[in-house]
């Protein structure tokens, strides 16, 4: 894990403990980090995501503070999560069912995402993923082999695929950007998806960026609107805090 992650969980764990409290100024931007033994840039980087997630307020020119950072909204999409983990969180059931994993050449619209040549391989991953044995989700992920080498020929694929890159190619997805999109009923990886007539499906397009801010994967996500049900909570624009509004993922147990 990158340096200034260990310290942005080491502050988090420090205001948890009750170390630094709630209205408490940090301690000057050297002498933290001449505590944690890192470079003031790297102490620099752990408060910007910490800023970034309303856990500490910066105000140039007085110092940082410790605040009561916003009430928790279970599988915020803010957090990067797998398919997985989320219908596990909703007390369900996880399961898959794999269509298939195939060495392509890369599309046009693909290669643009993942900044790479059109027609380079790519390795294309497509799986039905189910709670409590039926179907709620189609994911198509498509992975540069540039990055991910021959592990798909050499190793056994199952389960969260972002623990598979890790353990097995040492890449870490620490963030992706996405977009959010309505398919049409005639798209066929929709109808995989319809239990019955007026099944609904939502499509989420990512693009996964590894810690040094590269594309390493992108993944189309289709998922059933009766099961995930997305919120937006938006935030007034001001000079500390960024207007972009947090998607928020809400799961309906209904699943028989």
């Amino acid at each position: 894990m990158s340096s200034y992650l260990n310290i942005k969980e080491e502050l988090e764990e420090m205001i948890k403990d009750g170390q630094l409290k709630i209205g408490e100024k940090l301690p000057s931007e050297y002498n933290m980090a001449k505590f944690f033994g890192v470079s003031r840039d790297t102490f620099r980087s752990a408060v910007k995501l910490l800023e970034q997630e309303r856990k500490l307020l910066v105000k140039h020119g007085v110092g940082t503070f410790v605040i009561k950072p916003p009430s928790n909204i279970p599988s915020s999409l803010e957090k990067l999560q797998s398919i997985g983990d989320l219908i596990k969180f909703a007390g369900l059931h996880e399961g898959e069912r794999q269509e298939s994993i195939s060495l392509e050449k890369c599309r046009k619209d693909w290669a643009e995402k993942l900044g790479i040549s059109e027609g380079d391989p790519v390795y294309l991953l497509k799986r039905i993923r189910t709670a409590d044995h039926e179907p709620v989700a189609f994911s198509i992920n498509i992975l540069p082999k540039a990055v991910v080498g021959n592990i798909f020929e050499e190793t056994q694929f199952s389960g969260s695929l972002f623990r598979f890159l890790q353990m097995e190619c040492g890449i870490s997805i620490l963030h992706a950007d996405t977009e959010i999109v309505v398919p049409l009923s005639s798209d066929e990886n929709v109808q995989k998806l319809m239990c019955t007539p007026n099944t609904t499906v939502l499509l989420l397009k990512h693009l996964n960026f590894n810690e040094k801010n590269q594309q390493v994967m992108y993944s189309l996500d289709y998922l059933r609107n009766d099961i995930f049900n997305f919120w937006i909570r938006r935030k007034k624009c001001s000079s500390q805090f960024s207007s972009s509004p947090v998607f928020i993922i809400e799961f309906f147990d209904c699943v028989e």
